[in-house]
């Protein structure tokens, strides 16, 4: 099975603690009594494959009628057992692709929904790779009962396609390259003709991942680290995943989503391909067909967010990656946890 697991495996570095001084902030109530920041503009951020961990979700789940519901619709649309997934599931059972974007998405979800009982609604959302259909769902794009089986089909097409590609030569798969920009390495895999290689994911200034054949990875990592990269860490997946090698995937996927209706957004909500917010329903089913053949730009849709003027981001579901990759950008930017009822609670203390 897939285990899309370049989060935990490679960000460690970029998670911190981001201490904010609460004196600064000042807060409006509207007449429903629902907490604005007069002085800040929201974002709800969700996490990507490789977040996941046993458990996850289950202080929400305890904490909120709410969620036990979301549990529920989750188990309806998914046809699994979603306390059972979340709750029971070892580690290795959760790296089982199709299991896995069920469970991130449930627990991101019943993040952004506890998040919302306690009076914090975002202005706009993004997700990272998997996190940008929790986020569709949040912007209205996506209903909630389509999100779960249309997750699940991901991960299934995604498998099917990385196993169609494995060779006598070895599997395809992705690697991080660290300590050279972006646009260098675009260059460099772009200049080794008939390689299969491709810029994946742009994560950092400093982070990038490629995708590829294992003769691809090979050839790419020579040329790379003659090109100066630090690092070249192959990452524990089983698939060449955002790269055109993914082409099945796409068009299987293209085919299983077209029964499902996607609405214009009721929020602004940001594309991994573009970099830019999604005007349309019809653009944002167009879009997640694209996102598996395409780069993961994750710094063109911060660097959106913030032109936008979003100055304050919640990570709302599993781990503090996406919190590590944006100060990596923006030292100052104010980004908290926001995926178990701690870290939720405190952030709406800040509030107060």
């Amino acid at each position: 099975m897939v285990e899309y697991g370049y989060f935990s495996h490679v960000f460690r570095y970029l998670i911190g603690i981001y201490n904010y001084n609460k004196q600064t902030a000042r807060l409006d109530h509207d007449l429903l009594g629902v907490v604005f920041w007069d002085n800040m503009k929201t974002c709800f951020l969700f996490p990507g494959q490789g977040a996941q961990y046993p458990g996850m979700a289950k202080d929400l789940w305890e904490a909120s009628h709410k969620v036990q519901d979301l549990f529920k619709k989750a188990s309806d649309a998914s046809g699994m057992d979603a306390e059972k997934l979340l709750f029971e599931s070892t580690e290795d059972e959760l790296k089982a692709t199709d299991k896995t974007q069920v469970a991130i998405t449930l627990a991101s979800l019943c993040s952004s929904a506890v998040l919302r009982e306690k009076g914090i609604l975002p202005q706009g959302c993004a997700g990272f790779s998997l996190g940008e259909y929790a986020a569709l769902c949040e912007a209205g794009v996506i209903r909630l009962e389509d999100v779960f089986p249309i997750v699940k089909i991901r991960g299934v097409v995604m498998e099917k396609a990385a196993r169609s590609l494995d060779s006598q030569t070895g599997a395809p798969g992705m690697a991080a390259v660290l300590g050279i920009s972006a646009e260098k390495v675009a260059a460099t895999v772009e200049g080794l003709a008939g390689s299969s290689v491709y810029l994946s994911n742009h994560n950092s200034p400093n982070q990038v991942v490629v995708s590829g054949t294992a003769a691809g990875l090979a050839k790419a990592e020579e040329a790379l680290r003659a090109a100066g990269a630090r690092r070249f860490v192959r990452l524990s997946v089983s698939g060449p995943f955002h790269s055109p090698l993914m082409s099945g995937a796409r068009r299987d996927f293209d085919e299983a989503l077209a029964p499902f209706a996607f609405s214009n957004p009721s929020i602004p909500v940001y594309s991994n391909v573009t970099g830019k917010a999604i005007r349309t329903g019809s653009e944002a089913k167009e879009l997640c067909g694209s996102q598996l053949v395409s780069t993961v730009r994750w710094v063109a849709v911060e660097e959106a967010l913030f032109a936008d003027g979003f100055d304050r981001f919640l990570e709302a579901g599993p781990g503090t990656v996406l919190a590590g990759l944006m100060r990596a950008l923006r030292a100052d930017a104010l980004c908290e946890q926001a995926g178990t009822l701690v870290s939720i609670t405190k952030a709406t203390e800040t509030t107060r």
